[in-house]
């Protein structure tokens, strides 16, 4: 047989294969293309299920935000899921008249009946709550008849979203099966061609498919790297080459919008984590000055993009001072009237930002966008949370804000806790006359100095005042009130620096003085009585006479242990009243006495 012939049969036979193999592709590929649609049509009537279940949810919860809280954002957001679960209604409309099975249809048409039965039981409760009738409101959207509403649509979504997976399936099983069918025959035909006419076939394999396949495998391999730059080859065809680059293409653009939301999600429980350690820690603090370390180290770090500043309210709350600062705030003053700031006014948070919408605060050097989020406890204005926009944070989100004022919230009824302690601490140590230390303060003083400076020296004065009894009966007891005082103010003025003053007991007083000796002590219980026997008081227009005090000094190691430090000060004391008062004696001076004789009775 001539070679002409032979190829022109070759020729024939291989047009009627590639016939045959073109004709059984595009068969396969209509059974992919139903495949599709059937998964397609199930993944459009699953969604709508779902979206008619978590908008009634979401209504549902706004319109139980709304009437617990009264807040007219929640009402507006039902309003609008109310405008959304109207469209998908219709959507489902819609899908009903389509071919969909009659189980499938009474089920769609279950699901808008209950839909607008748990839409009536809302609005109704809603109207019932702007009437002023909250309780009958609350009452509706938690009692039993909404939850049994709500229940069966879920229930009914449940079962639609059931029948529809169960007919997809069968449709997808079915054109799987034709497609598959048809992909064989494909393959078989190809085979034989490709036995056949190798050398004919092979520069249109080469040329039309092994080399698109390989760019496109390449393309593939770094994707699953994650290498997203990689450029996926651009080919205009309409064969199933195309449609695999088109859709490599859109699986390209869908794991880089999942790896940006990945990363903002881990950025997001990045922040959250934050927020946690630092409540924890702010829990912990126990002094202003620990929590304002706490804030000023941690905001930073949960909102890189914003400068700030904590203040609290001083003077009467009258003003506003920081106390704490981080990223060099430039915008807000550090000390200014409280009534200076939208926030304070309104307790509520404010944003002045550039653009005008909104009265800026008068605090600000400039106008530029800012937050202010009062601290609040108790309905008590307590300070001010200050946040000012310098990196890509920006104050107008959703998230930063409620961020922010969930932090305010923690960080103000902590402040107010420590305040309170604050207060409760100095009543319990503090006399409440005089201001100085109390009895109970200056037994653990001394326990305190056993245990932890045990061999530094320590000097204890006590303090009588002469005939204080002739101010209460002379002049009334005011009088001897502000003879206390005046002479407890002395005392706190006097030793501060080297000491601390305690109030011992009715007109007595004990001052600690460490680090000094026994003659310091004598010097400077010398320096108390000159000065208090200098002034000149008057009470009522009268004057209340020459005021004097007896003072008694012992030391420690030199005149004995810390526990007999007080009782050595106080013999001292006996011994300075008993020799005529308003003088200072020290322990030391009558040590070799109380040998022998018994320290002197105590009199008034």
């Amino acid at each position: 047989m001539r070679i002409t012939t032979i190829t022109n049969w070759a020729y024939g036979i291989t047009v009627v294969l590639t016939a045959l193999s073109g004709a059984s592709f595009i068969m396969s590929s209509r059974s992919a293309l139903q495949e599709r649609s059937a998964v397609e049509e199930h993944l459009v009537l699953d969604t709508l299920a779902e979206e008619l279940a978590l908008g009634a949810e979401v209504m549902s919860d706004e319109a139980r935000l709304y009437v617990m809280r009264g807040e007219e954002r929640h009402l507006q957001a039902f309003r609008a899921e109310e405008g959304k679960e109207l469209r998908r209604e219709q959507a489902v409309t819609k899908l009903a008249a389509q071919a969909l099975l009659p189980a499938e249809v009474e089920a769609l048409a279950e699901i808008v009946r209950d839909a607008e039965a748990l839409d009536k039981i809302e609005a109704g409760a809603i109207e019932r709550f702007q009437r002023g009738d909250k309780s009958a409101a609350q009452d509706i959207l938690f009692g039993a008849e909404h939850e049994r509403v709500q229940s069966a649509l879920l229930q009914t979504v449940a079962h639609f979203r059931d029948l529809t997976a169960t007919r997809a399936a069968s449709e997808l099983e079915a054109a799987r099966a034709r497609s598959n069918w048809w992909t064989r025959v494909a393959e078989i035909m190809l085979a034989v061609t490709g036995a056949l006419f190798v050398a004919v076939l092979y520069f249109v394999l080469r040329r039309r498919v092994a080399m698109p396949l390989l760019r496109m495998a390449g393309a593939v391999n770094r994707l699953a790297k994650q290498d997203y730059t990689v450029e996926v080859p651009i080919d205009r065809r309409g064969d199933e080459i195309g449609e695999m680059n088109e859709a490599i293409e859109i699986f390209r653009t869908n794991l880089i919008e999942r790896e940006r939301l990945d990363a903002e999600r881990r950025t997001d429980q990045h922040r959250k984590d934050l927020i946690l350690q630092m409540m924890h820690r702010v829990q912990a603090c126990q002094n202003q000055e620990e929590m304002t370390d706490v804030v000023v180290r941690f905001a930073p770090q949960i909102f890189p993009g914003l400068a700030g500043g904590l203040y609290i309210l001083k003077e009467g709350n009258m003003s506003l001072m920081r106390v704490g600062a981080w990223l060099d705030p430039k915008q807000s003053a550090a000390y200014f009237p409280a009534a200076e700031c939208w926030g304070m006014r309104r307790g509520r948070s404010h944003h002045s930002s550039v653009n005008g919408a909104d009265v800026p605060c008068q605090h600000l050097d400039h106008l530029e966008a800012t937050l202010c989020v009062p601290l609040t406890a108790q309905g008590d204005m307590i300070g001010l949370l200050y946040l000012e926009e310098q990196g890509e944070e920006i104050l107008g989100l959703t998230g930063p804000r409620l961020y922010l004022e969930l932090i305010a919230e923690n960080v103000g009824l902590a402040i107010a806790n420590l305040q309170l302690r604050e207060k409760l601490t100095t009543l319990a140590v503090h006399d409440p006359l005089t201001g100085l230390f109390n009895r109970r303060f200056l037994d653990e003083r001394l326990q305190q100095h056993v245990r932890e400076e045990s061999e530094q020296p320590l000097v204890c004065l006590m303090i009588d005042i002469d005939y204080f009894k002739r101010f209460n009966d002379q002049f009334g007891h005011d009088a001897g009130d502000l003879v206390m005082r005046f002479v407890g103010q002395t005392l706190r003025e006097t030793c501060s620096s080297v000491g601390s003053a305690f109030r011992f007991g009715g007109e007595e007083f004990t001052v600690l003085l460490p680090s000094l000796d026994e003659g310091e002590g004598v010097a400077l219980a010398d320096t108390l009585r000159e000065k208090i026997s200098s002034a000149a008081l008057s009470h009522a227009g009268q004057l209340l006479g020459a005021i004097s005090v007896s003072v008694g000094v012992a030391a420690f190691p030199a005149g004995g242990s810390v526990e007999t430090l007080i009782t050595r000060a106080d013999a001292a004391l006996l011994e300075a009243k008993a020799k005529g008062r308003d003088r200072t004696i020290a322990a030391s001076g009558i040590k070799s006495s109380r040998n022998s004789v018994s320290p002197p009775s105590r009199k008034p």
